[in-house]
């Protein structure tokens, strides 16, 4: 779930909150993840690619569903999260600048990679590349432009100030490149890659804990941006904190776009 190594990244996967995020991520995400991957035939014996990894949980139920047979290869820029995890080769990637990892793969996946890597066209390629032919590429991708507010019922000062300090947040992804509408824009690409029967989703949880972890654990990643980027008092990103733990906040994610299509077979 890394960009470029060389950019100015803003969630850092060598901050502590890291591991939190990608916590909240399993608990949020998997479940609408593995659905899709299931769906696509994953089983006994495939050959998988997840690009972009961060954190444990997709590698590891990749392999489990592969089982020894199969092969699953996690790569990332930043690989202390996922290093260890029983069954899963391991390899330090940098879609953005690397070429493809020796495959060829019956599954490429990637989760919240793509926004942050400067020349997403290209790293998209390289993902699809790696699929042997009749293989199935899976990209999810936030959205934060399908719906922009953190606290979907703007209705008080508690709420407004959450929604406040997301768009602030926000700001500070689009100052670094990240595209804020990408996830809407993977069915295309992945036709115009000559990608067949493509098919994409949403999703997104509007409230629970690993919502309200998921906030806490970002906001205290970029508090020091908050407030020497976007001069946000200190006061009022600790006011925020306190309502997000107090549980008093209904908080959604972005909305997660998932897209799917296979390489044609040959013949």
């Amino acid at each position: 779930m890394t960009g470029d190594a060389g950019a100015d990244y803003l969630l850092d996967n060598q901050q502590d909150e890291a591991g939190r995020r990608f916590a909240a991520f399993a608990e949020l995400f998997d479940p609408s993840t593995f659905r899709h991957l299931t769906a696509v035939g994953l089983g006994p014996g495939w050959r998988v690619w997840e690009a972009g990894a961060g954190g444990r949980s997709v590698p590891a139920w990749l392999a489990q569903q592969v089982g020894p047979s199969g092969r699953v290869l996690a790569t990332d820029i930043d690989t202390r999260w996922v290093s260890g995890t029983p069954g899963v080769e391991v390899l330090r990637h940098d879609v953005g600048l690397d070429p493809p990892p020796e495959g060829p793969f019956d599954l490429v996946h990637a989760r919240l990679l793509l926004v942050h890597v400067p020349d997403r066209a290209q790293a998209l390629a390289r993902l699809a590349a790696a699929l042997r032919p009749g293989g199935w590429l899976v990209v999810e991708e936030a959205d934060p432009a399908l719906q922009p507010l953190v606290c979907p019922e703007d209705r008080g000062p508690a709420e407004q100030r959450a929604n406040r300090l997301k768009a602030d947040f926000r700001r500070l992804l689009a100052a670094r490149g990240v595209d804020l509408a990408y996830g809407r824009t993977l069915p295309r690409r992945l036709r115009e890659l000559g990608l067949v029967d493509v098919t994409a989703d949403a999703w997104f949880p509007i409230t629970g804990p690993a919502c309200a972890e998921l906030e806490r654990a970002t906001v205290e990643q970029i508090r020091d941006r908050l407030i020497t980027e976007a001069h946000v008092p200190a006061a009022e990103i600790a006011e925020h904190l306190a309502a997000v733990t107090g549980g008093a906040l209904d908080l959604a994610t972005s909305p997660l776009v998932s897209a799917w299509g296979r390489r044609p077979p040959e013949g």
